[in-house]
């Protein structure tokens, strides 16, 4: 019996890291949403790829940002 074959997934890199032009800040709304799910859920680091630095700062900008009303707290309503 064959053991089974192993997926490699190629690993996600920083997008802050490597970017140098990519600023996390809590008014840029339109960044800050890649980091979202629809329903308004902040996405983990290991599915987007975000180094421990940067995956700090990210929810504490979105928090800001929600705060301030330039996101959502939740998805969008459906009656």
């Amino acid at each position: 019996m064959a053991p089974p074959k192993r997926m490699f997934y190629r690993r996600r890199v920083c997008r802050f890291c490597t970017d140098s032009d990519v600023i996390m800040d809590y008014k840029d709304a339109k960044t800050l949403r890649n980091f979202v799910t629809e329903r308004g859920k902040i996405i983990p680091k290991r599915i987007f790829g975000t180094c421990a630095s940067h995956q700090r700062q990210v929810p504490e900008a979105i928090k800001r940002a929600r705060h301030l009303a330039l996101l959502p707290y939740t998805g969008p309503t459906q009656f």
